[in-house]
């Protein structure tokens, strides 16, 4: 019994000493043909910025004004899934340079921020912040048009419009001149349509 257990050592023994590390006094050179995993070939060094991936990124329509004040759609690319938010916010960063520059303008001021946008139903409730409520005369129909076109094509022609500013319920005009407490739908600015 004892030989039996003292030969289970020794193959044991002799199984750990192969597989074993082997230990050196100190760095010596690796033959090329040894080195595994292509490590010799040079590779540029990799960046782990974080960037979007683009099948995440969805295109979108806005609307701007054209030089005759008539509603224009632009194209612009946006985060998937594209919620009302993501999409108002693009058009309230208004027109690129060249749209400029090609006669391409916004009624909505640049200090406008949209706060929330919350579809229920067929209704779209879109609270701005106060600035919103600063733009006067026919500015307003003009940017009132831009926002429910927008949304409207976003969510479905169909698609009413809310306003709110600062959380508080908006009257708002449409192409008519008069004033409605909403919601407002595209229908009534198709006059302004391009």
């Amino acid at each position: 019994m004892t030989s039996r257990r003292l030969l289970s050592v020794a193959v044991v023994a002799l199984l750990a000493a192969g597989c074993g590390i082997p230990t050196q006094s100190g760095p010596h050179a690796i033959a090329a043909n040894h080195v595994p995993f292509d490590l010799l070939k040079p590779q540029p060094p990799t960046t782990t910025t974080t960037q979007p991936n683009p099948s995440s990124l969805v295109p979108v329509q806005i609307f701007f004004l054209t030089s005759s004040q008539k509603l224009q759609a632009v194209e612009r690319v946006v985060m998937s899934p594209a919620p009302v938010t993501s999409v108002l916010t693009a058009l309230l960063a208004g027109p690129t340079s060249a749209e400029t520059a090609g006669g391409t303008t916004t009624a909505i001021p640049n200090d406008v921020t949209v706060l929330s946008a919350v579809a229920q139903g067929s209704v779209v409730t879109v609270n701005f912040n106060a600035a919103f409520g600063q733009i006067t005369g026919t500015s307003t129909e003009l940017a009132v048009s831009q926002v429910v076109a927008t949304v409207a094509v976003q969510n479905g022609l169909g698609t009413g419009v809310s306003f709110e500013i600062e959380g508080q319920p908006t009257s708002v005009p449409i192409s008519s001149g008069a004033q409605v407490p909403g919601p407002v739908y595209l229908l009534q600015f198709l006059g302004t349509a391009h």
